[in-house]
C-alpha cells in the first residue's frame, strides 16, 4: 500500500541511533561529570534530507548544525519550526549576509575579519549574534580555525564589538587524537573563562563528533556534534 503523502516518514534506524546516542551521553555524564551538568546533542545535517532531519527533531534532537550556507538555504523552509539551527561550517565573509538573521549561533568564527563582518551585518539587523571561536587545536593545515597562539587576539577583538557576543569555543580534534588533545582544549576553555573578559561568557565548549563524543564529554564538552552516528554514512555532495 502506497504511503499517503501526509503520513509521517519513519526511520527506524535513526530511532535506534537516537536511543544509543542518548544512552552513551547519559552514561558518559554519569561517569565523568557533575550531577546536573547539561550536554546538548547537535544533529549535523550535511547532505541529510529534510524529512530525515525532521524525524530526528520530532524524537528530541531539536538542535541542528549546518555546514554549508547554500545547502541550508535550500532546506531551511522544510525544517520543523521547533528546531534551533546553528552554523558550524567554514564561513566566508561574503556568505554571512545569508545566515546572520537566520541562525541562533555561529560556531566557526576563526578570524577578526569574519567577526567584524558578522558584527557589521548583525548591527544592520538590530541583533546581537552569538558566536564561538573555532580553534584549530591540532594545527592541521587542512582545517580552519584560529591557532592556539592567535586565540587571545581574536577573543579580545571580539570582546570590543557591539553586535557580537562570544559564548565559548569550538574545536575538531584530529581523528584518532589521544585524550591529551581534548584535555588541552578543555584547559584553554577554562583559562579563558577565568579571565572574566567583558562580552565573553564561555558558556559553551563545542567538541566531540560521532567517533569521539564520549571522550569529549569526559573532557568538559557540553555540546557534541553528531552526524554519521545519527543519520548513517553520508552521500557527499559536490562542492
Amino acid at each position: 500500500m502506497a504511503q499517503n503523502q501526509t503520513d509521517p516518514v519513519e526511520y527506524p534506524d535513526v530511532l535506534e541511533n537516537i536511543k544509543e546516542i542518548c544512552y552513551n551521553v547519559e552514561n558518559a555524564k554519569a561517569k565523568y561529570r557533575k550531577s546536573g551538568d547539561e550536554v546538548r546533542i547537535m544533529a549535523v545535517t550535511k547532505t541529510v534530507p529534510a524529512e530525515k532531519i525532521n524525524f530526528a527533531v520530532k524524537n528530541g534532537f531539536t538542535l541542528l548544525g549546518e555546514n554549508r550556507v547554500q545547502e541550508y538555504l535550500s532546506k531551511k523552509d522544510l525544517y520543523d519550526k521547533t528546531a534551533e539551527v546553528q552554523f558550524i561550517g567554514h564561513l566566508q565573509t561574503n556568505k554571512v549576509k545569508y545566515i546572520v538573521d537566520e541562525v541562533s549561533l555561529i560556531q566557526s568564527v576563526d578570524s577578526l575579519k569574519l567577526a567584524a563582518e558578522i558584527d557589521r551585518l548583525a548591527g544592520k539587523k538590530g541583533r546581537i549574534m552569538n558566536v564561538l571561536a573555532e580553534i584549530n587545536i591540532g594545527g592541521e593545515l587542512s582545517k580552519s580555525g584560529v591557532s592556539v597562539e592567535g586565540l587571545e587576539e581574536l577573543i579580545y577583538g571580539i570582546s570590543g564589538m557591539n553586535n557580537i557576543s562570544l559564548k565559548g569555543l569550538m574545536a575538531i580534534p584530529p581523528v584518532g587524537s589521544g585524550e591529551e588533545v581534548f584535555d588541552k582544549m578543555h584547559g584553554i576553555f577554562l583559562s579563558v573563562k577565568e579571565k572574566s573578559i567583558p562580552n565573553v561568557s564561555m558558556d559553551i565548549l563545542s567538541m566531540g563528533m560521532s567517533g569521539d563524543y564520549e571522550t569529549a564529554i569526559k573532557h568538559g564538552s557540553n555540546l557534541v556534534r553528531i552526524g554519521t552516528r545519527l543519520f548513517g554514512a553520508r552521500k557527499y555532495l559536490e562542492g
